[in-house]
């Protein structure tokens, strides 16, 4: 098999694993996924990927329901390095203004990859935010959203930000969308990381 396809198998394999592992409270495995640098930036929590798994863990004994669907894939290769952009679903569930919701989150994994030592493993995960929407579980239930909360949160992630502010967390309010100045920086450093910078 052709070296660049065996690469490209086992990063696919790798971003896959991040979630099922990650979602099914595995964290041994998980913490594989990562390479001892590894940095994980997302609305709710942005450091070490050590420190993600330790409040992830947290979290989830606590209750906190965030849940990963993926779709498709597009990896870039250059040598020891590579950028896989997937497409994925956040979904979480928590109570708002007392009424249990859904909410999910439509965008991409922007994953700076490295082989190190003969091993693939994440080095930065950035989530792009695209939209999002929020819902209760139960149909016949009243959900009132506070709207000028709402309007000054990002709009890639709003409902997802204010369900996360509602049970506690702090969300960073200037995560990449679909457009925008945040994304195109994001892009331009996945060039400079396959060209040999640094992914931070």
């Amino acid at each position: 098999m052709d070296s660049s396809l065996t690469d490209r198998l086992i990063i696919r394999e790798l971003i896959e694993n991040w979630a099922v592992w990650r979602d099914a409270g595995d964290w041994e495995r998980f913490a594989t996924v990562w390479h001892d640098d590894g940095w994980m930036s997302a609305t709710w929590f942005q450091g070490p990927a050590a420190d993600f798994i330790k409040v992830s863990r947290e979290g989830r004994s606590r209750g906190v329901s965030i849940l990963h669907f993926l779709g498709g894939m597009s990896i870039e290769l250059a040598g020891t390095r590579a950028i896989a952009q997937t497409k994925m679903t956040i979904s979480q569930r928590a109570e708002v203004h007392g009424v249990l919701c859904d909410v999910v989150c439509t965008g991409r994994f922007f994953d700076f990859v490295e082989k190190r030592d003969g091993r693939w493993g994440v080095v930065l995960r950035q989530p792009i935010y695209e939209k999002d929407r929020i819902d209760p579980v139960d149909p016949a239930a009243r959900l009132s959203l506070k709207q000028e909360v709402l309007a000054a949160l990002p709009a890639g992630y709003r409902h997802l930000a204010y369900i996360q502010e509602e049970i506690g967390y702090r969300v960073k309010r200037d995560m990449p969308g679909l457009s925008g100045p945040e994304v195109e920086a994001l892009y331009a450093r996945g060039r400079g990381w396959l060209e040999g910078g640094p992914a931070r």
